[in-house]
Formats: structure tokens, sequence, C-alpha cells
């Protein structure tokens, strides 16, 4: 039976979101088309991980367990995904779409004699291979793309798919792997986290975006107390990363981060497309804005016009009385 792959992408023992939508599409597909759905983590600490995804609903659970991946390098990753692809043989192999992905999709489909598809927002199999659609030009176009041929890689948008919960009593199968570090040309010195990011804004379910609107100190105040009221991740729109009111690690756009959470409230944000590329796979969006004209109004689901500083106050009163309740 043909095999459709996951990929379980995991940071800090966590299993990332954006990989269980992945494989709650695989499982949708493989249930579609009478086919086997698997998941696969390759990680320092695989098995306990690998026990956590039994409630997500794979046929079966491949894993590699080795101390070299305790933090991501390129050289042993793509050798352990060599290798569990000429263990399985997958039909389709799901990655979502992260930094480390596109560090090693290029080399992986070489290596794989396999055709890619990147960065996608939907897919589906069809007899050939997969169709898919991919955001392109900041998100204002969506391309139809096609890859033919067997294995198929994609990386999948975070945000494109939901998570779907099903129990199963998976069998975990592990890939026996080796590697040894001398190896490595090149080596992972020391991790240096970005300031200020305390949830990690493409797995946060809330987002908070601060635009040019926010303009100082009480301004900053009034984010920070509406994301800690709804434990939500913070970001900023270009205008306040460059002028360094906000950390740059916090940028949300084309040409920083891609969210997409359940919940996106934009703050004296204009909506400028080089910005909603970076939001606009989000499930609800919510404007506050004293620009009526403002383009972030055209995509927002709730929109209130007026000041910030007039309207965040009494919001923020609100929240908290429906939390104590």
């Amino acid at each position: 039976m043909s095999t459709l792959l996951t990929y379980i992408s995991v940071n800090d023992g966590k299993i990332k979101r954006s990989s269980l939508e992945v494989l709650s599409r695989c499982n949708e597909l493989a249930s579609l088309h009478g086919l086997k759905s698997a998941a696969l983590v390759v990680d320092s600490a695989a098995a306990a991980i690998a026990d956590q995804l039994k409630q997500y609903g794979p046929d079966t659970i491949y894993t590699i367990e080795n101390p070299i991946f305790k933090n991501h390098l390129n050289t042993p990753l793509l050798r352990a995904l060599s290798r569990v692809m000429e263990e399985i043989n997958p039909r389709l192999v799901a990655f979502a779409s992260t930094e480390s992905t596109k560090d090693i999709l290029g080399a992986l489909a070489a290596n794989s004699e396999a055709a890619s598809l990147a960065d996608v927002s939907e897919f589906e199999l069809t007899e050939a291979g997969v169709k898919a659609k991919r955001p392109v030009m900041a998100s204002k176009i969506i391309s139809a793309v096609e890859a033919k041929g067997s294995p198929v890689i994609i990386t999948v948008r975070s945000g494109s798919y939901d998570v779907t919960e099903k129990s199963s009593d998976a069998p975990i199968e592990s890939i026996p792997f080796s590697f040894n570090d001398d190896e490595l040309k090149i080596t992972l010195k020391e991790i240096i986290s970005a300031s200020g990011d305390k949830i990690d804004l493409s797995e946060a379910e809330t987002v908070i975006a601060a635009g040019r609107g926010v303009k100082d100190e009480e301004g900053r105040k009034l984010i920070d107390e509406l994301a800690s009221v709804l434990n939500a991740g913070i970001g900023a729109s270009r205008a306040l990363t460059e002028a360094g009111v906000y950390d740059p690690s916090l940028q949300i756009g084309q040409t920083g981060k891609v969210v997409s959470p359940q919940l996106y409230i934009g703050i004296g944000i204009s909506g400028a497309i080089q910005h909603v590329a970076g939001m606009a796979n989000s499930k609800v969006i919510v404007a506050i804005n004293k620009d009526p004209d403002a383009p972030i109004f055209e995509i927002a689901d709730y929109g209130i016009v007026g000041d910030l500083y007039k309207i965040l106050p009494p919001f923020i009163d609100e929240l908290k009385k429906v939390k104590n309740n």
C-alpha cells in the first residue's frame, strides 16, 4: 500500500502545530484514496514524542532517535530522511513550511530524484502525482502547480489546514541510524534566542500585531497588556521594527515572519500588501485603525475605526471581565 509520509517538526521537545496540520491533511487524503498515512519523528528523544502523535490518527509512526538531532543540522537530517525514503518508499513526503525545511528541501529532492513543490497552501493527490495551490507575488496571486511522478516532496504553509484529533493505536517503528560526528563539516556552537519573543509567532493561536499607530511607550504598554490578557504572541509591522520600537525578529510580513493564528488583531496597521503577505492565512482578522480607508479593513472580519489609545483600555477591561466570569 502506498504511503503518505508527514515529517513532524519538533522544537524544544514540542510538536509544531503546523506539522499536525499537515498530518491531518495527509490522514484525510489517505482515507479518501485508500492509502496509508505515516508520521516521521527525527529527534534526540523521538520515542517520547512519537507517543504524543497517537492522538492525531497516523496509521504508523516511524522514529529515528540519535543525540545528533538535539539541534537542527542539515547534514545528518538529510541523511536520515534519505534513509527513511529508501526504507519506506513513500508516494508523498509532506513537511510544514519552516525555515529548517526550506534549508533541506532542494538537497533532499535532488538526492531522492523527487519532484518538489514548496510553500503550498492547498494540495491534493492525482493519478500522476500532486496538484497544489501556491501563493505568489506577496499572496496577490494564487498559482496552480503540479508535480508528476513518485515520490513528490511538498512543504505546506502554516494555517492551511485545521488540526484534527483522531486517536489511534499506531505502531511505533524505530529505523536504525548512525552518524559519526567527525563527518560534520559545519557544527552548531550556540543558539541565540531573539529578545522579546516570548511566544513563537509561527505557532501562536492568537497574535497581536502593532503598526505605525503604536507610536510611544504608552501604546506599547497597551499592546503588552492586551497580549497578556489573551495569552497572545506580539508581532509588529516593518515600520516599527526598522524604527527600533520592536525587535526585528517580531516583524510580520513578506520579509518577516508568516503567521496563521486562529485570531489576529492588527492595531494601528494600515495593511500594506507586504504585511498582508505574512498574515493573510489568519482564521479571524480584527483591525483597529483610525483611518476608515485603511486597506486592512478590506480583509478584516471585524473592524473598529478609531484611536487605539481610546479603544484599547475599555476593550481590555471588557476582556478581563469575560475571563474573570
